[in-house]
């Protein structure tokens, strides 16, 4: 029986949705999450209107007025397993530097792409956190005695279940953004691949970052006071977890041109300056900007991912390849496709997620 036909021709129908959803209403903290719950519960328009509402959301929001906050009573809190996220961040970074070695040493052949592009499909689901133990949250007490209002809600699917098709679409995404690059041809191709590779090192960093917002997140949730309260709190999180992002990938970079400097010196007569120097030469401004687009590019959907957003990452990173195919195939160079295209997708990115990653919701 479907959350519709619970709402009867009574008195006061949202009391009704009130008294059924009661433990929902309670620990939310914010309207849109019990707009989610009802959702999920089998509730829609219908529903909506016979308790003279618009929609949803409009239900959401009176709910969320009428029944007082009641947050779980704070249990004893499970340490994660030791090395979890340093063992999450290793596992990012081998999947995604694997493929790219292989693509890059034989070259854009189409049926080595198809293989290589395995891992890391598989990479958002092998990295990602497991979802809550049904037995971690607190002991519903039992309901008072009173009209039974339809048969208890069915237990609510494994977040896994829903995610699967995006958490595919997400790892194409990135296997595209990666292996793309790696294998494209022309151009001065030894610099180009030592910062992909790079790149495909600072998944691992990408991983790193995303756990450590959504830890910061959940932090906040527990000692912000009000809604306005907890996104001023996270307001400088995002710049700051991308800022490491970035440099960690800028130090990958810089040692991997250096790495190339002496493995396969330029030809021609030596240049002082030392090692630094030399690695320097290797790339120019245009490369360099077009690297950190490409971070950008790699972390945000990793962000939008880890909070909930698992459609917005797949389309964030699909989008960021493709915006870059279409310069290339206009005859762009690289750097100018990855500033035109990617740079476009990563600033459309940035924004979306200033916008939804401050919420409460995204960190639940």
């Amino acid at each position: 029986m479907s959350g519709d036909t619970l709402l009867g021709a009574g008195a006061d129908p949202v009391r009704e949705v009130m008294a059924e959803h009661r433990e929902l209403c309670e620990r939310a903290v914010d309207p849109l999450e019990i707009a989610a719950g009802l959702e999920e519960a089998g509730l829609g328009p219908d529903a909506a209107a016979r308790c003279r509402h618009a929609d949803l959301f409009a239900l959401a929001e009176e709910l969320y007025a009428r029944v007082p906050r009641r947050p779980p009573p704070p249990g004893p809190a499970e340490p994660p397993p030791r090395g979890a996220a340093a063992r999450a961040a290793l596992t990012a970074a081998a999947l995604a530097v694997l493929p790219c070695t292989g693509v890059a040493a034989l070259g854009p052949r189409w049926p080595v792409l198809l293989s290589a592009a395995v891992p890391l499909v598989l990479l958002p689901a092998l990295t990602a956190p497991p979802p809550p133990s049904p037995c971690a949250g607190p002991v519903r007490p039992p309901a008072a005695p009173g009209p039974a209002l339809g048969p208890p809600p069915e237990p609510a699917p494994r977040p896994g279940s829903r995610l699967r098709p995006a958490a595919l679409g997400h790892g194409l995404g990135l296997a595209a953004l990666l292996l793309l690059p790696s294998a494209a041809p022309g151009g001065d191709r030894p610099p180009a691949v030592a910062l992909v590779l790079a790149a495909a090192v600072s998944a691992g960093s990408a991983e790193r970052a995303a756990r450590w917002y959504r830890q910061v997140g959940r932090g906040h949730l527990g000692v912000a006071g009000t809604l306005a309260e907890f996104r001023a709190r996270m307001r400088p999180v995002l710049p700051v977890a991308l800022a490491l992002h970035l440099a960690v990938l800028g130090a990958l970079s810089f040692a991997a041109l250096a790495v190339l400097a002496v493995v396969a010196p330029r030809p021609g007569p030596g240049h002082g300056g030392g090692l630094l120097h030399l690695a320097a030469e290797r790339a120019g401004p245009a490369q360099w900007a077009a690297q950190g687009v490409l971070g950008l590019l790699l972390v945000l959907p990793v962000l939008l991912a880890r909070c909930g957003r698992t459609a917005a990452a797949a389309a964030g990173a699909s989008a960021g390849a493709a915006a870059v195919l279409g310069p290339l195939a206009l005859g762009r160079s690289a750097p100018e496709a990855w500033l035109l295209g990617g740079g476009t997708v990563a600033v459309a990115l940035l924004a979306y997620a200033g916008a939804v990653l401050g919420r409460a919701g995204s960190h639940r």
